[in-house]
């Protein structure tokens, strides 16, 4: 075959790839549509509040599990301190394996044992262990010890996609679950027996509770909480969040691949040129829901990228006790942009104003497709993407600072 029939073959194949690629983004829904989250039943909430109730200490012991590789930001920070700020249990950080949990998208994290020590101190078994997602769904070292806990009577509670890693040490079998939008058919597909329900942010089965994308962490411990401890101490904690409700009302419909979802991803990916990496300044005493929730949404834009650093100190340890550790040691971050994690604010609240932030800086789109990621039914919705709204002025921080951006150079 000829140099030039082999350069025409090939370029075929490359126009036929992109046409077929081209067309997968045409087939998809140019909206999410309007869609209205259903009325929960007042005795399918009790029936989650009753089963989530601790049977077997009076101040319940919960383990919060980490994989050292990669273990999502939120899911392994916000379920730590929402039930340390409410002081309602015992709360462990652990990992597989000594050293640091590595989490993603930003921030590190120093655990406070490894699964091995935590089995050692406490051979019972937890109360309660929360499974955040993590790189690996199959890490033979945390499905093993999912099983031990749950054979030992542990309530398994298992976060976004981890919900997969609940599903594949066979503790979903034949019950019914959820898990973040984007994962729901891989999961369904490699535990068939599994019963998908809609419509839910969390799901109880027996001993197992799963909870739909990311931000879902918020209402899935405010109601351990309540169950723990009852209904003043969890609104008590909900006002601390910021968080209005914490119900299992979900619209699922409104979370799925768009055309404007994808066209967003691919433009910033490309977009190299315009990538940014911002600066997170690690202060002890801070809030870590805060930090986890403006950490994680700021690197989910496919623009920008977030390094935590910290004047001099190897760790810094928060508001409740987590210590994080930082990229880099600096005294200020040096001749690019430093992003807040909006002290003054509640978190839920630091939230939203960061979403006003990105939009305000990437463009709405990129603040929709970061919604879209977390699951989250951003505040006054007003364009074709969850929690789409118009990008503010500045003049409407709730904190009363008049910077438009919440980013300095």
């Amino acid at each position: 075959m000829s140099t030039s029939r082999v350069i025409r073959t090939v370029a075929a194949l490359i126009i036929l790839s992109l046409a077929g690629f081209a067309g997968w983004i045409w087939s998809l829904p140019s909206t999410t549509g309007a869609f209205k989250a259903p009325p929960v039943p007042q005795a399918e909430t009790d029936a989650m509040l009753a089963s989530l109730r601790p049977v077997k200490r009076p101040r319940p012991l919960v383990a919060v599990i980490g994989l050292n590789d990669a273990t999502e930001t939120t899911d392994y920070l916000l379920p730590t301190s929402i039930l340390r700020r409410a002081n309602v249990a015992d709360v462990v950080m652990l990992a597989t394996t000594p050293g640091v949990v590595k989490l993603y998208p930003a921030l590190a994290v120093e655990p406070d044992a490894t699964i091995a020590q935590f089995d050692a101190a406490h051979p019972e078994g937890a109360d309660y262990v929360i499974v955040p997602a993590m790189s690996r769904d199959d890490d033979p070292a945390v499905m093993a010890w999912l099983r031990n806990q749950s054979d030992r009577g542990a309530t398994i509670v298992g976060v976004c996609a981890g919900a997969k890693v609940v599903a594949a040490a066979g503790l979903l079998d034949g019950r019914g679950a959820t898990t973040h939008w984007y994962y729901l058919n891989e999961m369904l597909r490699r535990s068939p027996t599994i019963r998908y329900v809609a419509d839910r942010r969390m799901v109880s089965s027996g001993n197992v509770v799963t909870t739909t994308g990311i931000s879902a962490s918020m209402p899935m411990m405010l109601t351990l909480v309540e169950a723990i401890a009852g209904r003043a101490r969890a609104e008590t904690t909900a006002r601390d969040l910021g968080v209005g409700q914490w119900s299992a009302q979900h619209a699922s419909s409104a979370f799925r691949l768009t055309r404007p979802f994808v066209t967003t991803v691919l433009a910033n990916r490309l977009a190299f040129w315009n990538h940014e990496t911002f600066g997170l300044q690690l202060e002890p005493g801070a809030d870590e829901a805060s930090l986890a929730l403006v950490a994680d949404a700021w690197s989910r834009t496919y623009r920008s990228r977030v390094v935590a650093y910290a004047t001099a100190t190897d760790r810094v340890q928060t508001r409740n006790g987590v210590r994080i550790i930082p990229d880099q040691t600096i005294a200020r971050w040096p001749g690019s942009q430093r992003i807040s994690a909006f002290p003054d604010l509640k978190p839920a609240d630091a939230l939203d104003r960061t979403l006003d932030m990105i939009a305000a800086r990437h463009g709405e789109g990129a603040a929709s497709v970061v919604a879209m990621q977390l699951e989250y039914p951003r505040p006054a919705p007003t364009g074709d993407l969850p929690g789409q709204r118009a990008a503010p002025t500045g003049s409407d921080d709730p904190s009363g600072r008049k910077e438009p951006l919440g980013v300095t150079q």
